[in-house]
């Protein structure tokens, strides 16, 4: 395995985590049109990132085994919880942090 390309699927990963927040910000606003809801810079922004997201996947399975990839995207939970406790204050309780040590411990495992 090629590890600059699982970086480039990781890299994929985060900036699809951050078009999903900048989707949560902005259903999070009232709007004055349902047009403006849907054309506004911040929707716009992270469809654009989702198609980057896409482009850096499509990139990086030209290096990667395809038994990889999804392994690696599971990274996307790690990164949406960090984003959800540090940007929307919500809590991590036993079962969360549980889920992600078993998220984790799985990528390790599997990648072994």
């Amino acid at each position: 395995m090629n590890w600059m390309y699982a970086l480039i699927l990781v890299a994929g990963t985060l900036i699809s985590s951050v078009s999903q927040v900048m989707l949560k910000k902005a259903a999070m606003k009232e709007y004055n049109s349902s047009l403006r809801e849907y054309l506004n810079p911040l929707v716009i922004g992270a469809y654009a990132l989702f198609v980057l997201s896409t482009l850096m996947s499509i990139w990086a399975y030209r290096g990667l085994p395809l038994s990889m990839g999804p392994l690696l995207e599971t990274s996307g939970y790690l990164f949406v919880t960090a984003f959800g406790v540090l940007l929307f204050q919500e809590k991590l309780n036993r079962r969360k942090i549980l889920a992600l040590a078993l998220i984790i411990g799985g990528i390790i495992l599997s990648s072994l």
